[in-house]
């Protein structure tokens, strides 16, 4: 099995950063996109920045400039840095990852359970 774990949610006042982690482990043969998304309440989940195993990145264009999303392949781990932050962006944010699993031959996309983000005035 592969599970995702993320970390690093938390309450930060507007202006104020957070960096979100989140750890790919299990039988893992190689790792593809890796994406973090964002849920708030009332709303559709939405993708908040995308990066390949490469390191080309995709961000939605209300966090353009202020998210930088990273990752490490040596450790299965991405990385969402959040600078800047307005109310707007409070959410559950979730990581992703397109797997393809030890002895695998295709891709399944897992998901993290999700962390808070909160965003006070």
């Amino acid at each position: 099995q592969v599970q995702l774990v993320e970390s690093g949610g938390g309450l930060v006042q507007v202006g104020g950063s957070l960096r979100l982690s989140c750890a790919a482990s299990g039988s893992i043969g190689s790792i593809n996109d890796m994406g973090w998304y964002r849920q708030a309440p009332g709303k559709q989940r939405e993708l908040v920045a995308s990066i390949t195993s490469g390191g080309s990145t995709k961000y939605a264009d209300s966090v353009k400039g202020r998210f930088t999303i990273s990752r490490d392949n040596a450790k299965n781990t991405v990385y969402l840095q959040m600078n800047s932050l307005k109310p707007e962006d409070a959410a559950v944010y979730y990581c992703s990852a397109d797997v393809r699993r030890r002895r695998g031959v295709f891709l399944y996309s897992y998901w993290g359970q999700g962390t808070q983000v909160t965003v006070s005035p």
